[in-house]
């Protein structure tokens, strides 16, 4: 008996798009999307107009098409679709998660220069409710997750609505360690390698040539964490990077600048940790001391979390099957990351 004669015994369910939908936009050009869906779904589909016909499995007919009705509510958003986003849909909608894909995929953090932000997976969503709702917020999770991505762009975006009359960006700058003094130029220009990556998100999220007026003015400050010792820090959106860098007691010390009107967002990777031998990582010892304080919130991003172009992750799965096919390359390490645009670090 043939594939197609089964398929005939199979429940059919018929999906009527709206009229107001342009289904090139829904299929994707040269049905892109269409031939995605079809690979990931053990199901028939047949499209002719505006009419819809799945033939499969009841469960994969029901899940293919909510995932219909959850692509044409992002079209209605007035955002565009594109094979990641299919894919992701598909992959929350398996994940059988409470959040609609739509309501996660839709969602407008910020825009700068026809560029929106937004976040690309169910935990980037729910880490951004967090930081509205929050105080104090903990980020953790592996580089390309957009943990301080997403929270440059909430901090942007607070600056702009006027919740904040300031950022605070820092980093420890743990690399450099007593050499500082040793390297040339201005402090400036000595802790920038350090405080590089946050300028790089800032210039994604801000227009570049009022960069120096907002630093300036202080309006945007960007330090190493050795400067906000002594200080208090009031109606500021600050964020501290690469946190697993920094010791108990220098987490303590940056916690206990927040001030009056003040959102703080701590982000770090606890498999990451620079630090010298014997010195414990304060962000892996501050959930346990700040576990159950009200107004503090920890969230955790994983691999699955991890936004990179379709083609990177085709070439890191065949490094991954080169390796383990030829027992490693010598000299072939995996990075520890790297920042993309969109939430993605």
């Amino acid at each position: 008996m043939t594939e197609t004669t089964n398929r005939r015994d199979q429940p059919q369910h018929i999906v009527d798009v709206p009229n107001s939908i342009n289904m090139v936009a829904l299929l994707g050009p040269n049905d892109e999307h269409l031939a995605l869906i079809e690979d990931r779904f053990d199901a028939d589909i047949h499209v002719r107009g505006n009419r819809v016909t799945l033939r499969g499995a009841s469960h994969e007919l029901a899940l293919a098409e909510r995932l219909i009705d959850e692509l044409v509510t992002i079209l209605r958003t007035g955002q565009g679709l594109t094979p990641e986003i299919v894919e992701r849909a598909i992959g929350m909608l398996r994940a059988e998660s409470q959040e609609r894909p739509a309501d996660v995929l839709s969602l407008n953090i910020l825009s700068n220069r026809g560029r929106t932000i937004r976040p690309k997976t169910l935990n980037q969503k729910r880490y951004v409710d967090a930081i509205d709702k929050h105080t104090i917020i903990f980020g953790i999770g592996p580089a390309g997750t957009g943990k301080t991505y997403l929270a440059m762009a909430k901090a942007v975006q607070a600056l702009q609505s006027k919740s904040v009359n300031r950022i605070i960006l820092t980093r420890p700058a743990v690399e450099a360690g007593e050499r500082l003094g040793y390297l040339p130029g201005t402090l400036s220009e000595k802790i920038d390698p350090y405080l590089r990556p946050l300028y790089d998100a800032l210039h994604d999220m801000v227009d570049p040539e009022s960069i120096p007026k907002l630093l300036a003015a202080g309006t945007i400050e960007v330090a190493p964490l050795a400067f906000m010792r002594g200080r208090s820090l009031n109606d500021a959106f600050i964020i501290l990077d690469e946190a697993q860098n920094t010791s108990p007691e220098q987490m303590k010390m940056f916690l206990t600048r927040l001030g009056f009107g003040s959102k703080m967002v701590v982000t770090g990777d606890t498999t990451q940790v620079d630090l010298p031998g014997g010195v414990k990582s304060g962000l892996r010892v501050v959930e346990d001391i700040l576990d159950g304080v009200e107004d503090v919130s920890f969230n955790r991003l994983t691999g699955h979390d991890v936004v990179r172009h379709r083609l990177v992750g085709r070439i890191v799965a065949a490094y991954d099957a080169f390796e383990t096919r030829d027992g490693g390359a010598a000299g072939v390490t995996h990075p520890r990351g790297h920042r993309q645009g969109g939430a993605g670090s």
